[in-house]
């Protein structure tokens, strides 16, 4: 069997693999103008909208880039869990047939 402090190491060095493969932007390549939180929030909102016009359309995309970085991605991440499709499978019913 192997012992715990085996897995924690695997665990550890695996999660250190999946770091290493992160992507960097190097803040000098971002314009003032580049879209921002809001932005973002808005186009994780239309995300499956733009998702299918990408098919049919080329210059359509689902996500700006250039874009400045981390506030982007947070408000994409907002705007697809919180407003977008991630809210609609949190529906959770609950039955009680107890009562006859």
């Amino acid at each position: 069997m192997i012992g715990r402090t085996a897995r924690l190491s695997a665990l550890f060095v695996a999660m250190l693999a999946l770091a290493a493969c992160a992507a960097h932007q190097a803040s000098s390549t971002v314009a003032p103008q580049a879209p921002g939180f809001l932005l973002g929030v808005w186009h994780g909102f239309i995300f499956p909208i733009a998702w299918i016009v990408s098919l049919f359309v080329h210059d359509v995309s689902v996500y700006a880039v250039p874009n400045n970085g981390g506030w982007y991605n947070f408000g994409y991440f907002i705007g697809i869990v919180f407003l977008g499709v991630g809210s609609h499978g949190s529906r959770k019913v609950v039955v009680d047939r107890s009562r006859t």
